[in-house]
């Protein structure tokens, strides 16, 4: 059965506007931290008010969207600010496998928040009321050790050789493969830090943290505003370039690619798929753009859409996910490929990530670019899609390169 933390009290919540608070990450007083940031604006919360974690064997977004309902429709609400992001809000991490444990839900005890030059503080409290964290020095990660995941680099080329012989024997056409990479820290590592880091290496990314989840992701799965949606898709990647004439080449390359071609256009189409019965408008980008980033860069493309029926943030990103950016199609035999070949459970990377509001507002990515925090340890991820014309040792570069934001984090 699901684990929920609440009381039988309602839940009291309080917004109110604020002045600038300038570094939203800055306020956080302590390494339990959730974070939802993109160019400094967005959400970041400590303590907790109400918390649900969720077990396998259960229909966790359903679980989590029936525990939130109750939750805040008793909530006793003053909220001078009425924007998406305000009165009662729960930071949310599912797993990416509903076979996995430790999908969470927390609902913070304190909320800052900032959007187009307005800010506020909401307070949530219930039964006995509000305890703040007092504040908690930053300590950085000290004299790393990296090891191996749970398959060397090896063995994980020889599990994506697999994946390309059971796609050319027409099992499927696209499944993506992730592999993970540890680390471990003198003293304990406090994401605030690593959030404070990766928010300046890379504002158009969404800075998050939840439970240990801490990363920072270049894909929004599902934003909603009142009954406006918007995706971004992202599939098919490659490096920067060190030089601005060796980056045009990297990009033309890209763009250029069939084979990264084929796997973002499974990826768009999934989306399609799953957004057309519940938009009554639909539009999607004829070809994919650049999404150019510090260390890497994607084949993109926007989808956006009106809502034909009422449906919260969550309940539209449990309709997305999985989508084949990051499982593959068709999606149950991808899913089963996964389990057979990648010798790990994901947990809760390349799930959804984000925030939900009591009005069904909220923006959820996917969990790329990030790493489970437990102490002094950091276990890192890394996935790419495989298609017919994948390379093994190809694919364990691009591996590489999408392990160096959250190992930049790590180091300094």
């Amino acid at each position: 059965m699901p684990d929920g933390v609440t009381a039988g009290a309602p839940l009291v919540v309080t917004t109110t506007a604020v002045t600038d608070p300038g570094d939203l990450l800055h306020h956080l007083p302590g390494p339990a931290a959730s974070a939802w940031i993109q160019h400094g604006d967005g959400l970041v919360g400590w303590g907790e008010a109400a918390r649900l974690t969720l077990p396998a064997g259960v229909d966790r977004f359903a679980a989590g969207e029936k525990w939130l309902a109750e939750l805040f429709d008793a909530a006793d609400v003053g909220d001078e600010v009425g924007v998406p992001g305000t009165g009662p809000v729960a930071f949310g991490s599912f797993t990416f496998d509903p076979a996995s444990d430790g999908s969470v839900l927390i609902v913070p005890s304190v909320i800052l928040g900032r959007r187009s030059g307005t800010a506020w503080r909401t307070t949530l409290s219930i039964g006995a009321g509000l305890h703040d964290s007092q504040p908690a020095p930053w300590v950085s990660p000290s004299q790393l050790r990296w090891s191996d995941g749970s398959l060397t680099p090896l063995d994980w080329q020889h599990a994506v050789a697999a994946a390309v012989a059971r796609i050319s024997a027409g099992e499927l056409r696209k499944v993506v493969l992730a592999r993970d990479l540890r680390a471990q820290s003198s003293r304990a590592i406090d994401p605030r830090v690593l959030l404070s880091r990766l928010a300046a290496r890379f504002p158009g990314c969404y800075t998050f943290a939840c439970a240990g989840l801490v990363g920072a992701t270049p894909e929004l799965l599902i934003r909603r505003e009142g009954r406006r949606v918007c995706s971004l898709v992202l599939a098919g990647t490659m490096a920067r370039g060190g030089t601005a004439a060796d980056d045009a080449v990297l990009s033309a390359a890209l763009l250029g690619s069939a084979k990264n071609a084929e796997e973002h256009r499974y990826s768009v189409e999934s989306v399609r798929h799953l957004l057309t019965p519940l938009c009554s408008e639909l539009t999607v980008d004829d070809a994919p753009h650049l999404l150019q980033m510090a260390d890497y860069q994607h084949l993109a493309t926007a989808v956006s859409g009106v809502l034909g029926r009422e449906a919260s943030a969550l309940a539209l990103a449990s309709s997305l996910h999985p989508t084949a950016a990051i499982c593959g199609t068709p999606t149950e035999t991808a899913m089963e490929l996964i389990r057979e070949l990648e010798g790990m459970d994901r947990g809760r990377y390349s799930g959804p990530v984000g925030w939900v509001d009591a009005h069904g507002n909220g923006e959820w990515g996917i969990a790329l670019r990030c790493g489970e925090i437990s102490g002094r340890s950091a276990r890192l991820f890394a996935g790419n899609g495989i298609v017919a014309g994948s390379e093994p040792a190809e694919e364990l570069a691009e591996t590489e390169t999408k392990f160096r934001p959250m190992r930049t984090a790590l180091e300094g």
